[in-house]
């Protein structure tokens, strides 16, 4: 494992946990040469998801693209990169769990769930750009929705069916988390 800073050859592993869904281990790294830290992931190939999009068209699911959607939501918000990884990869673990072909809107209910349980605030900052919000009237009753739905069992981020195509489930079976 070459370090990301230094490109040094030896790191040594200061720590290692399993992630959240038991599907891979996280593995806090050191390198010998600059002394700087870093995570790795490692995990089991899985079979490939594909992700169906709202315009029909199809691509790879990747997981850094979605960290990447979670990080811009949560910027400036109380929210550690940790935390976002951990979503991140509990978000992939369900795609994977569902088969090999996945809805675009049940990855964006997912990760809207999942920030709303880190961040009530960075999940209204995904939704606004997630479902495309055109007034303040669509995020006042997207903010409504986030105060007056109860959030248990969003931690349990599974797809209700996704073969099937049926729609993430809801914690009180109103529309958050659904295409409008």
């Amino acid at each position: 494992m070459l370090c990301p800073f230094c490109s040094f050859e030896s790191t040594r592993v200061v720590d290692s946990r399993l992630t959240e869904p038991g599907d891979s281990i996280r593995r806090r790294r050191e390198c010998a040469g600059c002394g700087n830290r870093f995570t790795t992931y490692e995990r089991v190939e899985g079979p490939v998801v594909s992700v169906l999009k709202r315009d029909g068209s199809s691509e790879r699911f990747d997981v850094q693209k979605l960290l990447g959607g979670l990080a811009r939501a949560a910027g400036k918000r109380p929210v550690t990169e940790a935390q976002l990884e951990e979503l991140a990869e509990s978000i992939a673990a369900a795609a994977r769990r569902a088969g090999s072909e996945v809805r675009a809107e049940q990855i964006g209910d997912l990760a809207e769930r999942g920030l709303a349980r880190l961040d009530p605030v960075a999940a209204i900052q995904f939704a606004s750009v997630y479902r495309d919000l055109a007034d303040l009237d669509e995020l006042d009753a997207v903010v409504r929705r986030f105060k007056e739905e109860p959030l248990a069992g969003a931690d349990q981020l599974t797809f209700e069916d996704a073969a099937d195509g049926a729609p993430v489930p809801s914690d009180s079976g109103s529309n958050i988390g659904r295409s409008p």
